[in-house]
């Protein structure tokens, strides 16, 4: 028998179904469009494919995701969901980034959100390819190829053959802080935390093919406390 709080409050029976472990990023993923097990594996990656398994269907036997043909969609009460992650993701970036700053530096994560939020129209013609090596990250990973080529955007762990256009080395955290909004690319390559090698034109192009985090325009606590001038 399923976990139970034993009260009719709905914030007590949204919780039965809401707050199991990894629950809440599984309902991200499936946010964010994905809707292949590997797919949503990969926003997870340190999910086990049995536990997501479990979570999946757990989520479709309350009705919030549906199963069909191989892959997974959210219901209608699943997409209701969206304010509720939205106000999480929120609040985390306001109020919980102590905790992030100190040891998620999760490269493949990272690299996978900025794969699935490039700006394909800002792209140039043409396939351009971007090798990202980044140090740090907590999953053990430092390589990865982003092959441009719109509408088409794949990302790499292994060489995929073509010729690299744009190099981009660093740390981990610099390319987190990008992308969460807490510095600017360019700057970090200014400051010397970050190196991008490649024709001047797609270098300087290069930011403007990302869109960054939902959450990168969250104001701080200390600017949301601000007076105004």
């Amino acid at each position: 028998m399923a976990p139970t709080y034993g009260q009719f409050c709905p914030v007590a029976m949204a919780s039965e179904v809401l707050t199991e472990r990894w629950t809440p990023l599984v309902v991200r993923e499936l946010l964010c469009g994905s809707t292949r097990f590997n797919d949503l594996r990969r926003g997870v990656p340190l999910m086990s494919p049995a536990l997501l398994s479990k979570r999946l269907k757990t989520l479709e036997r309350v009705g919030v995701v549906d199963h069909v043909g191989g892959e997974y969609h959210l219901t209608a009460a699943g997409r209701e969901l969206w304010p509720v992650i939205e106000s999480m993701g929120v609040w985390g970036q306001r109020w919980a980034r102590g905790d992030v700053i100190a040891k998620h530096y999760d490269a493949s994560l990272l690299m996978w959100d900025i794969h699935r939020n490039v700006d394909t129209d800002a792209l140039p013609e043409g396939r351009v390819v971007v090798h990202f090596h980044l140090q740090g990250s907590s999953d053990r990973k430092s390589h990865f190829w982003l092959v441009l080529e719109a509408p088409a955007v794949d990302l790499c762990l292994t060489d995929p053959g073509h010729d690299v256009d744009v190099e981009v080395a660093g740390h981990v955290e610099t390319m987190i802080d990008y992308w969460m909004g807490r510095r600017d690319l360019m700057g970090a390559v200014k400051a010397g935390d970050l190196a991008v090698a490649g024709p001047r034109p797609l270098v300087r192009a290069l930011p403007t093919w990302f869109t960054r985090s939902t959450f990168a325009p969250v104001p701080l606590p200390e600017e949301v406390a601000a007076p105004a001038s």
